[in-house]
């Protein structure tokens, strides 16, 4: 059993709670897909705070809770005194007072935990600058559907050590893949997941793409400028140029690898047009799979005592 209050980052997760997650989210996608309803948070409410906007997570949060017989509410920083200089230790107080559980996407990790330091309810981090466990949670469902298993397996990551990189490091190496991560020097992943990283066997740092894609059996890139770095995107075009998924990337990969991308892609920039559409079936199964594993998050975080 999911032992943790909270989803604030993969590396507070152990291997078997992982893929206790990854079970059940694969159970309530077969239902969902056969139309076995499943009310398991029936009655039971998740406040939704956005300080940055999506359309995946408020979409697949949002008709999670409704799946799952229970409610959604949308709360932008416009909606909440926290965004108006109220302190998060009592926001968090107080809305544990009307809520069952809180999903977060923001800038700070320190503000999700935080939330969940200071309020009595489960916290579930829909993304912060530091690291975006809901998204790799769908990612390994994905990777376990089409190559059925993952022990083993290498998953590649090439681009901007951010979020995206810091967490598939973790997943990854937690459910027994080989992990290798390609990215400019001066844009590396955050030292505390190398220093884990690095106690693991199967893990790799490099600068060449090409090197990083060898053998592997999923390749994985993000946008060069994620959201909050706009002003830097001419500057980090130049720097990411020679970091695109194409064709020579994918021949340097195992026959059949996956092409995996959290979206949204900007064809020609970090993967290009061709790439991405010869895989879109993969892409846009892992898009969907963000609703199937966090309400698996969801069902085991708030589910009654």
């Amino acid at each position: 059993m999911v032992k943790q209050k909270h989803l604030l980052k993969l590396s507070d997760l152990s291997p078997e709670e992982i893929f206790e997650i990854l079970d059940l989210a694969d159970k309530l996608k077969y239902e969902q897909k056969h139309g076995i309803p499943h009310p398991l948070l029936a009655g039971r409410t998740l406040g939704m705070i956005f300080q940055k906007s999506s359309t995946r997570t408020r979409v697949s949060f949002e008709t999670g809770m409704y799946q799952l017989g229970g409610q959604a509410l949308f709360l932008s920083s416009r909606d909440l005194q926290i965004g108006r200089g109220e302190p998060v230790q009592d926001t968090a107080r107080v809305l544990s007072r009307y809520l069952d559980g809180i999903m977060i996407r923001t800038f700070e990790q320190a503000e999700v935990e935080a939330l969940a330091m200071h309020g009595s309810i489960p916290v579930i981090n829909g993304l912060t600058d530091f690291c975006h466990p809901c998204q790799v949670l769908a990612d390994l469902m994905t990777i376990r559907e089409y190559k059925k298993d993952l022990a083993g397996k290498k998953l590649c990551f090439i681009g901007d050590g951010n979020n995206m990189a810091n967490s598939l490091i973790v997943g990854g190496l937690k459910t027994g893949m080989k992990v290798s991560v390609a990215t400019p020097k001066e844009y590396a992943p955050d030292p505390a997941v190398l220093a884990f990283a690095r106690n693991c066997a199967g893990f790799s740092w490099v600068q060449d793409p090409l090197e990083a894609a060898s053998g592997a059996d999923a390749v994985y890139t993000d946008v060069w400028a994620s959201m909050g770095q706009e002003s830097e995107q001419q500057e980090r075009a130049k720097v990411f140029a020679g970091y695109q998924v194409n064709r020579a990337v994918m021949a340097a990969a195992n026959p059949g690898a996956l092409v995996l991308h959290c979206l949204p892609a900007h064809r020609g920039e970090e993967i290009t047009a061709e790439t991405f559409e010869a895989h879109a079936e993969e892409i846009f199964d892992e898009a969907e799979n963000r609703l199937h594993a966090q309400k698996a998050v969801m069902a085991l975080l708030m589910k009654q005592p």
